[in-house]
């Protein structure tokens, strides 16, 4: 018989898939790696079963425990499947701005959602990460796998999605892009790819109200570059351990509203249902290759997730 013993063992080996209208007149052959045909419809599980399955081996989380998580959605998704699937509970923080859906989706596949307010520093104790170090303080046999800083993060991109694309390219790829946020899928990848041909270039997909890009190019972190954005899972106020900025070559930032719009041509022109951070990818990725691809080139771009989980926010119309 052909069966799996659980639905994480279907985590991986998502599909490229190339982009044929909304990279009209851009040159060279622009793919993306769909992430949404994870179980949990984001790129997040591969990290998050890493995740879990690491603590359990340093015996940070033993049986009948509380996993416990400050997440935009998606790594509590992953989170809450592995769970599931090894008797674990799961309590996670949420931004105010995080999607409706999201949290309906998490409280759906049992896990308790507590939701922070989204305009506070991140040492602010009501932020969603200092409301979830707390929780993991002051209840007994929990695990706060904290995702920022965690490095089996960028371990299970570094150990999967890196070496599927470089199979799925025969290692034509010359450009790998992506959405920054924990770093992981950008420089777990991006160490891999450059392990096996170091002039491949890696672009980080970041957002307006975000520090990253001002520090890659400066080195300076400026609290003047973070103010309120709408896109989630892209950007931080914080500078996690995963985002090894040696890694990424450059940056390019991309706005609310352009994200928002490249994900609605996506769903209509490619047939491709993804979530808000994946049209920044996109945006980004492309407004690079049209100055910098050369028509031999072969550009990877992550689409980290579905856009059942951005209905109202950028699908709806008003």
């Amino acid at each position: 018989m052909n069966y799996l013993n659980s639905i994480t063992e279907t985590i991986g080996n998502t599909p490229l898939v190339k982009l044929n209208s909304v990279s009209k007149g851009v040159p060279g052959t622009i793919l993306v790696k769909v992430e949404y045909f994870n179980p949990g419809n984001s790129m997040k599980d591969r990290m998050a079963v890493k995740m879990i399955e690491d603590a359990e081996k340093e015996g940070k989380l033993k049986p009948g425990g509380t996993i416990i998580e400050g997440t935009s959605g998606n790594t509590g998704m992953g989170l809450a499947l592995a769970a599931i699937s090894k008797g674990y509970k799961c309590i996670f923080t949420l931004a105010d701005k995080q999607s409706k859906e999201k949290m309906d989706i998490l409280r759906a596949v049992g896990a308790e959602v507590i939701v922070c307010p989204t305009n506070v520093d991140a040492n602010d104790p009501r932020s969603y990460y200092s409301v979830a170090k707390k929780l993991n303080e002051d209840i007994p046999n929990s695990f706060y796998p904290n995702q920022y800083d965690n490095l089996s993060n960028g371990k299970a991109h570094y150990e999967t999605t890196g070496p599927e694309i470089w199979d799925q390219t025969d290692g034509k790829i010359t450009h790998y892009a992506a959405g920054v946020g924990t770093g992981g899928s950008m420089c777990g990848v991006a160490k891999y790819l450059k392990e096996q041909n170091p002039s491949i270039t890696t672009i980080g997909i970041d957002a307006y109200g975000s520090v990253f890009k001002k520090y890659k190019e400066t080195g300076e972190f400026d609290e003047k570059e973070i103010y309120p954005y709408l896109t989630e899972g892209i950007g931080e106020d914080i500078l996690p351990k995963n985002v090894d900025f040696s890694l990424i070559d450059q940056f390019v930032k991309v706005s609310d509203k352009d994200s928002a719009v490249m994900a609605r041509r996506l769903a209509r022109e490619e047939g491709l249902f993804i979530g808000w951070s994946c049209g920044s990818a996109v945006a980004g990725a492309l407004e690079y290759a049209k100055e910098n691809l050369k028509e031999d080139d072969v550009m990877v771009i992550i689409l980290p997730d579905h856009g059942t989980r951005y209905l109202n926010k950028i699908y709806k119309k008003v």
